[in-house]
């Protein structure tokens, strides 16, 4: 039976790789596509795809876009009213969001309150938001279906077992490009030599992410929330290979991992099958020549990232929000040259200290808290 899709975040990686596996499986109808402001490819999806909405952040390049599709059937809306009138058109039966940013938030509790399944790829959302949005799904019975790759897993795995049984979470990480590199050897790191990804081709936003392990630090809070495990129960494993995408302990020392190539379409067709099986060519991995897998542990002092997200998520309340907002400003500053590698965890870190706890915030509450997050840098770091 044909599904009905809204896509936020259509142009990232994430959006043009579930538009792949549209196009090759023939079973969804995309309704809805929206991006930030890359109409040039936006309008070459409207065209092939033939969505009833498109929706623009930038209202400049909203107009623009409006005109060249002029000859088109596809409507276009702008901004956040926008997104939120993707989410509640009647047809769409799953919203997939690949946003960058907390701007997902509105959207997927939205969706979530409209009687829409998430597909979920914007790890804001939930870092943030987790308690109001789980609660909202379970209010709705509605399913959130993890698109990260290491999440996604979890999700396989937990499939056929009882989630009462689960020991310990082991999520894996590739250790980006500077694994096994001392601080020191980190001073001069340039954006060229950050967005060098070992194993993963991703947004240029997710590979500083990755180098920085601040991507794993905001997958440990998203964990917490998608598969309602304590902090202590989830571990993070370097995994170079990016072989095992993780793995969870169960309660009789038993450990099951799911393990396949390094393509993010695999965890895409999953969800949009709401976790069915569906073939997908591609490559497989040949255990025959795979010579070895191997295992080691985070460096929680080089790669502070992760460690403050350990202690932003176990305060929880508002704290999850200013770690994702101070991460999210100083990322933006890095690929703009304008501060130094090592500066996004400092940043990340006198945020965090500044910051006066809200113990369980509401979504305007958050949203306020990651504009006062923005401000408090500014004051300090622009320059």
């Amino acid at each position: 039976m044909m599904k009905h899709l809204a896509l936020l975040g259509s142009t990232g990686s994430i959006g043009t790789q579930t538009l792949q596996v549209v196009e090759e499986t023939g079973d969804f109808k995309v309704e809805a596509l929206a991006a930030g402001s890359n109409i040039e490819l936006l309008e070459k999806q409207i065209r092939k795809f033939k969505p009833q909405l498109a929706v623009v952040w930038n209202k400049d390049k909203a107009l623009e876009l409006e005109k060249a599709i002029a000859d088109t059937a596809t409507r276009v809306a702008t901004g956040m009213d926008g997104l939120l009138e993707a989410v509640r058109l009647k047809e769409v039966d799953m919203v997939l969001t690949a946003v960058v940013g907390m701007i997902g938030i509105l959207p997927t509790l939205e969706a979530l309150e409209a009687g829409k399944d998430i597909a979920l790829a914007n790890k804001e959302t939930l870092v943030t938001a987790g308690h109001l949005v789980m609660a909202k799904a379970k209010e709705k019975g509605r399913q959130i279906y993890p698109v990260d790759s290491e999440h996604s897993a979890i999700f396989q795995v937990l499939k056929a077992q009882d989630p009462q049984t689960i020991s310990k979470i082991l999520l894996t990480a590739s250790g980006g490009p500077f694994r096994g590199r001392t601080i020191e050897q980190l001073q001069h790191v340039q954006v060229e030599d950050a967005l060098k990804h070992p194993n993963w081709a991703m947004g240029r936003k997710i590979t500083i992410d990755s180098s920085t392990m601040v991507n794993k630090g905001l997958e440990v809070m998203e964990a917490k929330w998608l598969f309602e495990v304590d902090f202590d129960q989830i571990e993070v494993v370097i995994q170079p290979q990016s072989i095992i995408h993780s793995m969870v302990e169960f309660n009789d020392g038993a450990v099951l991992a799911q393990l396949g190539t390094a393509d993010m379409k695999l965890p895409i067709q999953y969800a949009l099958y709401e976790a069915k099986r569906k073939f997908m060519g591609g490559k497989r991995l040949d255990f025959k020549t795979l010579k070895q897998i191997t295992f080691e542990e985070p460096d929680m002092e080089t790669f502070r990232g992760l460690k403050l997200a350990y202690q932003a998520g176990k305060l929880g309340g508002s704290m999850p929000t200013v770690y994702n907002a101070a991460n999210e400003w100083a990322v933006a500053r890095f690929l703009d040259k304008k501060i130094g590698y090592l500066d996004i965890i400092r940043i990340i870190e006198e945020s965090m200290e500044h910051h006066t706890l809200i113990e369980n915030p509401t979504v305007e509450s958050i949203l306020a808290v990651e504009n006062e997050t923005y401000q408090f840098i500014e004051s300090r770091w622009n320059r």
